[in-house]
């Protein structure tokens, strides 16, 4: 049987560590077993229980105080998650292996290890040779994808991740509870986006004709691939959350190889027998 892993990427502050905590609310709800992993080094706190949490392999804080390396924050956390890349072997005995296994693994925030470090790369890999079937899931704070080219900057940094890890990636922009009635609408656009219209409402806004060209050629690339699209995610609507997880599960063929068990045989003429469920054996409830 195959094993399942999201893994939650996203710059800081974008939400991974309440979408960890909401989504596995929302599994329990179902009685869907998901587990979570902390793999941020410089993590406080949480709200939920971790199946495994890195910083009992090492933490930020102890590498920026050791004198003999001087890191600051952003150096420190780097060096933690190579020295992670190079003891897979606590993550593996902290996994174990149980059959239809579906983790989130909570990341760190720096947008350089989804970019040119292999840090993460080297992780899916290694996922992979444990037969996890790993998604990507990218989060981008809504509040900030308001305007056309901060919406630009997030699917570039959405883009990075898709073309390092080389993996199915799910795109969402988080805290839409959080938005104004008139900031939901107006960020509607932006969750299926006419690219070409949005650099037309910007045009005047572009004074170098270099940068607007090379603008073009973005916009042109993202629209004719259709290469990122956003879903949104609010913490409070289950409909919305359960939409998400649909389209996260279909990516990795989440149930695909869940054994089919049939239904029991009921008498019609006892009461109470007139309506029966149909089980799958490891998902939905049982």
């Amino acid at each position: 049987m195959p094993r399942y892993a999201q893994l939650v990427m996203g710059p800081a502050g974008s939400g991974k560590s309440t979408y960890c905590s909401t989504m596995l609310q929302h599994c329990e709800a179902m009685n869907r077993s998901v587990q979570v992993v902390n793999l941020d080094p410089a993590a406080e706190h949480f709200d939920y229980p971790v199946m495994a949490d890195i910083r009992e392999l090492i933490q930020v804080d102890d590498v920026m105080e050791d004198p003999s390396l001087r890191f600051g924050p952003n150096g420190g956390l780097v060096f933690c998650m190579e020295y992670f890349a190079n003891n897979f072997d606590w993550l593996g005995e902290s996994l174990g292996h149980v059959e239809d296994d579906y983790i989130l693994f909570d990341c760190p925030g720096q947008i350089e290890l989804y970019t040119h470090l292999p840090v993460m790369r080297q992780l899916v890999e290694q996922l992979q040779q444990w037969e996890f079937r790993v998604c990507g899931i990218f989060l981008v704070d809504s509040q900030f994808m308001v305007e056309s080219f901060k919406f630009i900057s997030g699917v570039m940094a959405a883009l990075s991740a898709m073309v390092i890890l080389e993996i199915p990636q799910v795109n969402i922009m988080t805290k839409m509870d959080l938005l104004s009635p008139k900031a939901k609408k107006e960020i509607e656009k932006y969750l299926d986006p006419d690219m070409y219209s949005m650099m037309d409402d910007n045009n005047d806004n572009i004074r170098s004709k270099k940068f607007k060209k090379l603008t073009e050629a973005i916009i042109g690339l993202i629209d004719d691939y259709s290469m990122v699209r956003f879903l949104p995610f609010d913490r409070t609507d289950e409909e919305g959350i359960n939409i998400v997880l649909q389209h996260i599960d279909f990516s990795i063929q989440y149930g695909e190889d869940l054994e089919f068990k049939e239904p029991k045989e009921v008498d019609d003429e006892e009461p109470g027998n007139q309506n029966y469920d149909e089980h799958f054996q490891g998902g939905g409830d049982s």
